[in-house]
């Protein structure tokens, strides 16, 4: 993963001090140690961070020297090279901090700042950065598509006027961020169009809030302080805004910066606040359509059409107006929000978009969310809700990076201060270098980002159909987009679609023939330290950022991801034949046949095998795979630090294409290996289809929510049981799924839960119970939260339940004496004893001072390696949880040089995890053995 720094920055984890929903905090219920002045003490120590006792377990304080980014992607921090929570950063991104029970954080040597998305170390960053691949050649040349006859980039008919309206930095309170946020938009319209226009809103992402010397510096990180001034994020999307609002559509582009200054402190990163800032601003769009008034009187009073709403949303904002989608049909649908375009998103908790047209762009060069893993928002959609009527796409763009789709994130253009967020070096080896052929300028992405962001809405919101092979997966492209290289993969509204074999199940006996084998796999290894859900794994690497299908969650890392079959063969004569039904055959409505491909990166990086359509009478066509494109080449990188990606591509077969074939009657479609001798690929989705706007409208399908506990108190002994409730707003006549998981400080009271729960048809209610093990002994109080993910035929509504269990044993008391050594024992060990075992880590920390024996001549801390001018003075001690017994540990200097018995004192100033006598002196007695 990448590795920002290590020095300056404190951090909190998830299921710490996060708020959940509706501003419930998961609030700090027992005082931590202290100094008589209030601060805290450490635990432990290391140069640039420290270790603190509090409520939840440990605060890791890690300080920079410099401020840490503001990415889309979860700030971690890594202890010793495991990530042990997500990292609250403060307002100035100095410090951040970490709540964790994790014993690793008392023993740290080494402390880093890292992401969530970018899976490998820094030094492997930069080795992988500046390497290509096998196949990179191969797409500076790849084929692109014919050109669509109108440009949905190009400026249409109507001139545009823009506008802004500001109601201040703090006018409305979102009850998912527990804060105020800005009401602030920039209004594009299209001058002298008649009638009400369709409406899209556009929010942008998690990027920096402030900018500028503060001269009054303020302890909130929004409204940014007197002499700052605020990144105006919101103003980035000037071409794609007059792009659509020439075409006659109505754009008002969002401010929120208020939710990025305060999201690190939210459970969800702030999904429901943004979806919630969406639908107020539609609220005040209802009023001032309709009845007038606020900043523009009647000007826009029968102009604008909420009943046909489109949604944009760059990286957290993606996420957002997937949440908005879903949160406006949980309240009835109030809003017609019927096409949802995440770009670049982050999908932190598998949440699916049924029932709205969707199109997910994915900038293969993202060098903040570059494990794409908005690739599962399409993924968990796709099959969500059976009949879905409503369309949705990928858009691979390669060369595209996160930050250049806005222009006030794009050096050269901001008014504030911005960066390339592909982090490599300026070389022109790497496919995603600044200086490779392949990489986009900023110019050149902005135009293709235009060209598929307005051509999306004009085909959905618009039924403007001459988009269609923009989207549906023929490769056209638009004439503005130049010579980008763009790939489709498009799922058809289900009426429009005939499938034959998702390939997530294990094929029928008989239809895997010759030397080949067909196995189902959903998965990637994990980096050490994360959990994962348990099942049979695609890929084998440690770099789970390759693959966007298959990585997991951080908020539901126990979900099972995409499941596709992986085949193998060692011999041309291999097949797999999917035989259609009777009521299959005849396709002759369709356009196209096609599946989803890949090449498995543990094999050749370009590969090969033959689509073989068959008819009733045994009539057959033989396409090879490779003359429809570029599926089963290895996407461009040198397999290490994020790339390539592994990511399933559209094979396409035009029905046109089969000739003598008699589509009314086609009984079977196989995939045979008689291409190369061996090979090994991921295949899906094999369907026939035709374009098709479908229908779009918010779902009316049952929402399911989390019940929350509240605060359990632990007990003594023995494992009482608590409840939460996973409940549906209505019955459906259809059986409903949705996993479920605990997720946060789980410590050793609260015991790990994931399920995957199965609604009969009629039932309303599931329950879910988590073992809650009592103890004597002290511990922290566990703060941790139920996540519901990937649910089938329902939506989510409240997708997060909350509880705490509340530590009740007394604190243990702790004794230390003082030690004796002879000066060739090596160290000399005062020790420590525990009236009790504890779940915490108990530590006790101070200085050493110079009696008859110096330090740095007689004495050392252990650690001290003579790097530093000064010997180092500080010096502490700790048990691990369950120990009643320990030692601070002095190393002695054999000086070999005959002198008196010498003496010198350990000054003790604090400690934590049990109940001491402060400031305590203690005397280290040094015995000569020349």
């Amino acid at each position: 993963m990448r590795v920002f720094g290590s020095l300056g920055l404190a951090v909190v984890l998830l299921g710490g001090t996060l708020l959940g929903p509706a501003g419930q905090a998961q609030a700090v219920t027992t005082a931590p140690p202290v100094f008589a002045n209030g601060a805290l003490r450490p635990v432990a120590k290391g140069k640039g961070w420290k270790v603190q006792k509090v409520a939840g377990g440990y605060q890791l304080t890690l300080r920079l020297t410099t401020p840490a980014p503001l990415r889309d992607a979860l700030p971690l921090i890594a202890v010793d090279g495991k990530t042990v929570g997500i990292a609250r950063q403060s307002p100035d991104r100095l410090t951040a901090t970490v709540v964790s029970s994790d014993p690793a954080l008392l023993k740290a040597k080494d402390v880093k700042l890292v992401w969530s998305t970018d899976g490998t170390d820094d030094e492997k960053n930069k080795r992988g950065r500046l390497a290509g691949g096998p196949t990179d050649a191969d797409w500076l040349k790849a084929p692109k598509g014919p050109l669509l006859a109108a440009d949905p980039g190009a400026a249409g008919r109507y001139a545009v006027e823009t506008a802004e309206y500001n109601l201040g930095d703090e006018a409305v309170y979102l009850p998912g961020l527990g804060q105020k946020s800005e009401v602030r938009g920039k209004v594009y319209s299209p001058k002298g169009v008649a009638g009400a226009r369709p409406l899209v809103i556009f929010l942008h992402g998690r990027h920096q809030v402030c900018y500028g010397e503060a001269t009054e510096p303020s302890d909130k990180p929004w409204p940014c302080a007197r002499g700052e001034k605020m990144v105006p994020s919101y103003r980035g999307y000037d071409g794609a805004a007059k792009a659509l609002a020439s075409n006659g559509y109505q754009v008002v582009s969002i401010s929120a910066d208020a939710i990025n200054a305060y999201d690190g402190g939210v459970v969800d990163t702030g999904a429901q606040a943004r979806a919630e800032l969406i639908l107020d601003h539609l609220d005040l769009w209802k009023k001032w359509s309709t009845l007038g008034g606020g900043p523009f009187g009647s000007k826009f009073v029968g102009k604008v059409d909420l009943t046909n709403v489109g949604l944009m949303g760059h990286s957290r904002g993606g996420e957002g107006v997937a949440r908005a989608a879903v949160l406006n049909a949980d309240r009835g649908g109030k809003y017609g929000i019927r096409a949802v375009l995440p770009l670049a998103p982050t999908d932190f908790a598998r949440a699916t978009v049924p029932g709205v047209a969707m199109s997910v762009i994915l900038p293969y060069c993202d060098g903040d969310v570059s494990d794409l893993q908005g690739q599962k928002f399409y993924d968990d959609t796709r099959y969500s809700v059976t009949g879905d009527t409503a369309p949705r796409s990928t858009v691979t763009v390669l060369g595209a990076n996160h930050n250049f789709f806005n222009t006030e994130w794009t050096p050269g253009q901001s008014e504030a201060p911005s960066n390339d967020d592909w982090y490599g070096e300026d070389d022109k080896a790497s496919p995603c270098g600044a200086k490779y052929a392949g990489r986009l300028t900023p110019k050149q992405q902005q135009a293709v980002g235009t060209a598929y962001v307005v051509g999306f809405f004009r085909l959905q919101l618009g039924h403007e159909t001459q988009f269609y092979g923009l989207l549906d997966g023929s490769n056209s492209r638009a004439a503005s987009a130049g010579n980008s290289v763009v790939r489709v993969v498009s799922q058809a509204p289900a009426g429009s679609r005939r499938d034959l074999n998702h390939f997530d199940q294990a094929l029928k006996a008989g239809a895997v023939t010759g030397n080949a084998k067909a196995t189902v796999c959903a998965g990637v290894d994990a980096p050490a330290g994360r959990a994962v859900a348990d099942t049979a794994k695609c890929v084998t690497s440690e770099d789970s950022a390759q693959s966007p299908h298959w990585i997991e969650a951080y908020l539901a890392a126990k979900t099972p991801t995409t499941a596709v079959t992986k085949l193998t063969w060692t011999g041309k004569n291999g097949a797999v034949r999917v035989n259609l039904t009777a009521a299959q055959r005849d396709v002759r409505r369709y356009s196209a046949l096609s599946f989803r491909a890949a090449p498995d990166p543990a094999g050749a990086p370009k590969t090969d095998l033959s689509v073989v359509v068959i008819d009733g009478k045994g009539k057959s066509v033989s396409i090879p795979a490779s003359s429809l494109g570029d599926a089963l080449v290895r996407m461009p990188g040198s397999n290490d630090s994020g790339l390539p990606k592994n990511l399933l591509r559209t094979v396409r077969i035009p029905t046109s294409s089969l000739k003598g074939i008699n589509l009314r009657d086609v009984r079977a479609v196989e995939l045979r290996t008689d291409k190369v001798a061996s090979g090994s690929v991921f295949i899906s989705d094999l369907a026939f289809s035709r374009p098709d706007l479908g229908k779009s409208a918010p779902s009316r399908l049952p929402q399911l929510s989390a019940s929350s506990i509240g605060r359990i108190p632990e007990g003594d002994s023995g494992t009482k049981n608590v409840d939460f409730w996973v409940t549906m707003s209505r019955p459906s006549p259809v059986a409903v799924s949705v996993y479920a998981e605990t997720n946060g400080n789980l410590s050793s009271s609260v015991g790990a839960v994931a399920e995957h729960l199965v609604f009969k048809p009629g039932q309303t209610r599931k329950r879910i119970t988590v073992a809650i093990t009592g103890n004597t002994r002290d511990s922290a109080d566990a703060e941790f939260s139920l996540v519901l993910s990937a649910p089938k035929q329902a939506l989510l509504a409240a997708s997060f339940g909350y509880g705490t269990v509340i530590d009740d044993d007394p604190t243990p008391t702790m004794t230390i004496g003082p030690a004796t050594a002879a000066e060739n024992a090596g160290s000399l060990k005062f020790p420590i004893k525990l009236s009790a075992p504890s779940d915490d880590y108990v530590f006790v920390s101070g200085t050493l001072k110079n009696g008859t024996a110096v330090i740095g001549k007689d004495f050392l801390n252990p650690n001290d390696d003579g790097s530093e001018p000064q010997p180092i003075d500080y010096i502490d001690g700790y048990l691990e949880p369950g120990q009643t017994t320990g030692v601070i540990e002095v190393k002695l200097v054999d000086d070999k040089v005959k002198e008196p018995t010498e003496t010198f004192r350990v000054e003790l100033t604090e400690a934590g995890g049990a109940e001491i006598k402060l400031p305590l002196s203690l005397t280290g007695t040094i015995t000569d053995n020349d």
